[in-house]
């Protein structure tokens, strides 16, 4: 397993400096690591100084400004699109309104599930809008039109592309990502990606989708846990020609500088209402797994992905209890009001690897098996009808995990010519 080097987050100063390049299209700079004619990866800049704290893409104004002069800018945007004002990134501008106050010309707001602001639940519909703040228009990239249609995207000249995920295959901002790329290519619209750290990005397992189980919930062939940033994804689905007609979008990526995939990375904000700290999103790759089941995974309380519970596993191996309740990002929680018995998990341990041992542990003592597993709903957050089926037969962890490691060394081989921090 890989060590964690531990670093703390700080600020840098922002650079608003237009450097004298030409903006009418995009260059082809030296790329670190260059797939495609139609990929580009702005260098990352030689760092005289001994301090290696992250900066983002979004606070690396100098780098992409010139990109937008002169240019109709749609942008792919929630909560988590900022740019960083403090050392520990507890003050932020949001990128839309820093763009705008820098004369850039937004056109339209895109915005993933859960909506500009972040406030939707999961599978919640977003509507399109518009921004009180800023009165722009909102396009919903969730509900009926997962992908942008032509028309809404006929006033743009470049999209940006800047959200924090989580790099779990099941969590959808990879999906909008296709989708827009798709739509980016078709249209012949260039696709700046402000690339974020991935916090689970130190690491890669659980099974790989098997593409006959394709869904907004997994689209490609990818582990549960694929290990890229959402630039380095980006790359992958150019380089692997998974966009529709093996499209190919024409993608500038602004690489995090002073990061690698060794980098533990805090995320500041939210990435959506049910991930409220590190520990959720560290948990979230093995206990995302029972959203498709009939067992609450922390929903309607405020430890979401830090602990599990139904009202039928059994109390006399479960001593834990808790009762969900409608609350923030949870309007109506898996057994919403009833007493449900479990595990509390906000001090577990876990690192490097995706755990079965809890929905394990809760199919084993449940007292009727059959309210477990929602199998449809499963099948696809699983990517594959395999591990329901090994789960209810009994075999060991171990053993289940031994048969994914075809599949993991193969992506890896693929994965590995995408990365663009080593």
């Amino acid at each position: 397993m890989m060590q964690l080097k531990f670093i703390h987050v700080k600020n840098t100063v922002l650079l608003f400096v237009l450097i004298g390049i030409s903006c009418g299209n995009f260059s082809k700079n030296k790329s670190e690591s260059q797939v495609q004619s139609s990929t580009h990866v702005i260098a990352k800049s030689q760092d005289p100084h001994k301090d290696k704290n992250i900066i983002v893409a979004a606070n690396q104004t100098e780098k992409y400004l010139p990109l937008l002069k002169g240019k109709r800018v749609g942008i792919v945007a929630n909560q988590t699109s900022v740019i960083f004002k403090n050392t520990d990134h507890t003050k932020n501008t949001h990128l839309v309104d820093s763009l705008i106050t820098l004369n850039v010309d937004i056109k339209k707001v895109y915005s993933p599930e859960h909506g500009f602001r972040g406030k939707a639940d999961a599978g919640e519909l977003v509507a399109h809008g518009k921004d009180t703040k800023t009165g722009l228009s909102i396009i919903s990239l969730y509900g009926k039109n997962k992908k942008p249609s032509l028309e809404a995207v006929k006033d743009i000249d470049i999209m940006i592309f800047d959200i924090q995920d989580v790099g779990v295959r099941f969590y959808t901002y990879i999906s909008t990502l296709h989708y827009m790329m798709e739509t980016c290519a078709e249209a012949n619209i260039p696709l700046l990606i402000l690339d974020r750290p991935n916090p689970n990005g130190h690491y890669i397992d659980g099974p790989t989708l098997e593409i006959e189980n394709k869904s907004f919930l997994g689209m490609h062939p990818i582990p549960l846990v694929h290990g890229l940033t959402i630039g380095e994804f980006a790359k992958m689905l150019n380089g692997e020609k998974w966009l529709e007609n093996k499209a190919q979008c024409n993608i500038t990526v602004i690489p995090v500088k002073n990061y690698t995939h060794d980098t533990f990375y805090s995320v500041p904000i939210r990435p959506s209402p049910n991930l409220p700290n590190d520990q959720a999103i560290k948990l979230y790759p093995s206990l995302g797994l029972f959203e498709g089941t009939d067992i609450n995974a922390g929903r309607g309380t405020e430890f979401q992905f830090q602990r599990y519970g139904a009202p039928f596993l059994n109390n006399n191996v479960f001593s834990f209890s808790y009762t969900p309740k409608e609350n923030f990002g949870a309007k109506n929680p898996k057994h919403k009001d009833v007493l449900c018995y479990g595990e509390d998990l906000q001090n577990d341990n876990l690192q490097n690897e995706v755990s079965l041992q809890w929905i394990m542990k809760a199919y084993k003592n449940a007292t009727d098996k059959s309210k477990v597993f929602n199998t449809a709903n499963f099948t696809k957050h699983a990517g594959t009808a395999k591990l329901q089926q090994q789960i209810e037969a009994g075999l060991s962890e171990k053993d289940i995990k031994a048969s994914w490691q075809k599949d993991l060394e193969n992506y890896r081989k693929i994965s590995v010519k995408y990365l663009i921090y080593k």
